[in-house]
């Protein structure tokens, strides 16, 4: 039996603590929890820790003397009934791909893998009835996607979904969900919608939990610090190539060309990588005039209102006039 601590935040010697038994076990702590989960032996040392964040599980870790104990099943069911207690009804959690049995065994079922992360989720049909809720349109060839932020909705997105649009019988645009940009995921995906309503073959769709971002993706359990984007990127296009593209019968993906940011034109390279190994084209599309998202929220924070109006369509401007003007 062990004694159960719960509780948060995390601080003082209780973080430096459980930060030691992590290290311990190659794993790094970051940031901070919103619920952990300590059990204790006996002696009161550390047999077996968990956290949980939104609707993520982390730092789910047991000390080899507590191995086939149940101990990772005690940490589990305490997160899950926390979970529950604060109206949160679906979890995730990412691990290495050898845990896979055991979080199976714990409920979790496998939404894609690459050779050094498994995603795992709680529900069965979790990611097939997201899928599932996407419209079809039968006979439309070939089907093409985007996955956007769109912080906020710019001629620079209008032009790439409108360029898209024309190179395909059909093209699904995916706007992240996560709330972690200025404008929250429901006013993004609302001004996509009107700014691409007139497009009869674009079905605009939210991503949900199932394109990883890089606010929610852990990398706790990563080593080499230099390979994290890799990794992230390589679950990201994973979930892609092995659920969304199949279910949806999509065989190209579209991207703007990335002049500014290194991270996302690392991205748009490991994309060119991997996407044809999975019989997807990618097309990069040139960005129409320089425009960029982080100009228009700079000329927002300059009071320019002129300079917006000159880069978004008129349903943005409309909504950050009356909104953020």
């Amino acid at each position: 039996m062990y004694d159960i601590e719960t509780g948060a935040p995390l601080c003082g010697a209780r973080l430096l603590e459980i930060q030691a038994f992590l290290a311990q076990r190659g794993l790094t702590m970051e940031g901070a929890a919103d619920f952990y989960v300590v059990l204790r032996d006996e002696d009161g040392a550390i047999a077996a820790t968990g956290c949980l964040e939104g609707r993520v599980l982390k730092y789910i870790a047991v000390a080899p003397s507590a191995e086939g104990t149940g101990a990772a099943a005690t940490v589990v069911s305490e997160l899950v009934s926390e979970a529950w207690r604060e109206g949160i009804g679906h979890l995730f959690l990412y691990t290495k791909p050898e845990n896979g049995r055991m979080f199976r065994s714990l409920g979790f079922y496998p939404v894609a893998q690459t050779d050094s992360v498994l995603m795992m989720e709680d529900k069965k049909d979790g990611i097939a009835k997201f899928l599932a809720a996407i419209p079809r349109r039968e006979g439309a060839t070939p089907v093409g996607a985007c996955v956007m932020n769109c912080n906020p909705f710019t001629n620079g997105h209008r032009y790439l979904v409108e360029t898209a649009a024309k190179a395909c019988g059909l093209l699904y645009v995916f706007v992240v969900s996560e709330d972690a940009s200025l404008f929250p995921a429901s006013v993004r995906l609302a001004l996509v919608q009107k700014g691409t309503a007139d497009l009869s073959n674009v079905i605009v769709a939210e991503s949900r939990d199932y394109l990883v971002s890089r606010a929610t993706f852990p990398t706790y359990f990563i080593k080499e610090r230099a390979d994290l984007a890799h990794v992230q990127t390589d679950l990201d296009l994973a979930i892609f190539t092995q659920r969304i593209a199949p279910a949806l019968n999509i065989t190209r993906r579209f991207v703007g060309t990335e002049p500014f940011c290194p991270v996302t034109r690392a991205y748009n390279a490991r994309m060119k990588e991997l996407l044809p190994q999975a019989g997807i084209e990618l097309i990069e599309i040139e960005r129409k005039d320089g425009i960029s998202a982080s100009k228009v929220r700079a000329l927002m924070q300059a009071g320019d209102l002129a300079g917006v109006r000159a880069l978004v369509p008129d349903t943005t401007y409309a909504y950050i006039k009356d909104h953020l003007g």
